[in-house]
C-alpha cells in the first residue's frame, strides 16, 4: 500500500484536521478515497487478477507545483493498480516524489521528452508494482513506417511501449497521447490512432502476445471516426465511460488485441476522484490556499472569482482527466491442466 509515514512530519504537515494541508485533513480524505477505491476495485477484484490503469495527469508537474496533499491522493489511486500508464509527465522530480509515496515495491520507466511544438515537452511513464508484475526487458518508442501518416509525419508525442508479465499473462502496453488540436494538412486523431493500432494489431498476430493500446486518445464520442480506428483494427474496447470531469468526453481508452483466450476481461471503470477529494463542497476551504499561492496556472495573475475558478484550479492539483482501469484474468492453470488430461 501507499506510504503514509510522512504525514507525521510536522514540518511539512501541521497537526490538525480543520484546514487543507494539515495531516488530519489529508488523512480524512485519504480514508474517503480509499473507501471509494475499495468499493470499486479492491472488494470486487478476483484473486490473481491484473489491474491495468491509465491516467493523463495534467502537466505533471510542469506548471504551478502541486500541493503536498495532492501527491498523496494521486499515489493512493495508482496504488490500487498493478501497472499504470501515465501521460503528460513534465518533471522527473515529480515522478520521483510520487514513487517515494508508492514505496519500494514500485518501479517505473520514463521515455524521452517529446520536444517543443505539438509535443509540448511531454514524457510518458509506466509505473508498476513488482510484487505482481514483471518487466520482460522490452521497452521502446514506436516509430511509424514511411507513409503511415500524411506527409510522412510521426506522431506529435511518440507512443511509448513496454512488455510485462503477470502470472501466466504476457502483454505489451503501448501508451499514447493523441493530438488534441487538429490542423489542416496535419494528421488527424483518427490518423494517429489508426496508424498505431494497425502496427500493434500486426504485432499481436506475429507474437501471440496481447497488445494493449491505452492512454489519452482525445476521443470525444465512441461514435467518432477516431474510435472506429480502434475497432476497425480488431481492438476490443470496453465501454469505460466518459473520462472528462464534465462527464461528456471519452478521451481516455484502454483497448486490447490478441488471442482472445488470454485476454479475459473481468471488470473496468473510471475513478471519479472529485467525489472524494477536492470536492465541490470544499470550494471555500481551499480559497485561502489558492490566495496564498497568488497565481493561476495559466496567467500568473491572482484569482479574481474563486468560486468560478475552483473547478479549473483543482485540475492542476489532480487532473482534468479521470483515471481509467481494466481487470484481466492472468491465471490459466486450470485450463492448462485440463488440456493435459485431455491427452489421455
Amino acid at each position: 500500500m501507499a506510504f503514509y509515514g510522512s504525514l507525521k512530519n510536522e514540518n511539512v504537515y501541521p497537526r490538525g484536521c480543520q484546514v487543507p494541508g494539515q495531516a488530519g485533513w489529508i488523512a480524512h480524505r485519504l480514508l474517503r478515497l480509499r473507501a471509494m477505491l475499495n468499493g470499486q476495485i479492491t472488494s470486487k477484484r478476483r484473486p490473481n487478477s491484473l489491474i491495468i490503469g491509465s491516467w493523463n495527469i495534467r502537466h505533471f508537474d510542469g506548471g504551478r507545483k502541486r500541493l503536498h496533499e495532492s501527491y498523496h491522493y494521486i499515489a493512493e489511486i495508482i496504488d490500487h493498480f498493478d501497472v499504470c500508464a501515465v501521460q503528460e509527465v513534465k518533471d522527473l522530480e515529480a515522478v520521483e516524489k510520487l514513487m517515494r509515496l508508492l514505496g519500494p515495491n514500485w518501479d517505473y520507466f520514463v521515455n524521452d521528452s517529446s520536444g517543443a511544438g505539438r509535443g509540448n515537452h511531454e514524457r510518458m511513464a509506466f509505473l508498476y508494482n513488482r510484487n505482481t508484475v514483471r518487466f520482460r526487458n522490452l521497452i521502446g518508442e514506436l516509430v511509424l513506417p514511411k507513409d503511415a501518416l500524411p506527409n510522412d509525419e510521426q506522431l506529435a508525442r511518440t507512443p511509448f511501449f513496454a512488455a510485462f508479465q503477470a502470472g501466466w499473462f504476457k502483454f505489451t502496453l503501448c501508451s499514447a497521447h493523441i493530438v488534441f488540436k487538429e490542423e489542416d494538412g496535419r494528421p488527424l486523431r483518427e490518423d494517429e490512432i489508426g496508424a498505431v493500432a494497425s502496427i500493434l494489431a500486426d504485432r499481436a498476430k506475429d507474437t501471440g502476445d496481447v497488445q494493449i493500446f491505452l492512454g489519452d486518445m482525445n476521443i470525444d464520442k465512441r461514435e467518432d471516426a477516431s474510435f472506429k480506428a480502434l475497432t476497425d483494427n480488431g481492438f476490443e474496447v470496453p465501454d469505460i465511460g466518459p473520462t472528462s470531469l464534465g462527464g461528456t468526453k471519452h478521451y481516455d481508452q484502454i483497448a486490447f488485441a490478441g488471442p482472445s483466450h488470454v485476454s479475459h476481461m473481468l471488470g473496468h471503470g473510471v475513478i471519479k476522484w472529485q467525489e472524494a477529494v477536492f470536492r465541490e463542497d470544499e470550494v471555500a476551504d481551499y480559497e485561502q490556499v489558492a490566495m496564498d499561492i497568488r497565481e493561476t496556472p495559466n496567467t500568473g495573475k491572482p484569482y479574481s472569482n474563486w468560486a468560478r475558478e475552483y473547478t479549473s484550479w483543482r485540475t492542476h492539483e489532480m487532473s482534468d482527466h479521470l483515471p481509467v482501469w481494466i481487470e484481466l484474468e492472468v491465471d490459466y492453470s486450470n485450463n492448462y491442466l485440463a488440456g493435459i488430461t485431455a491427452l489421455d
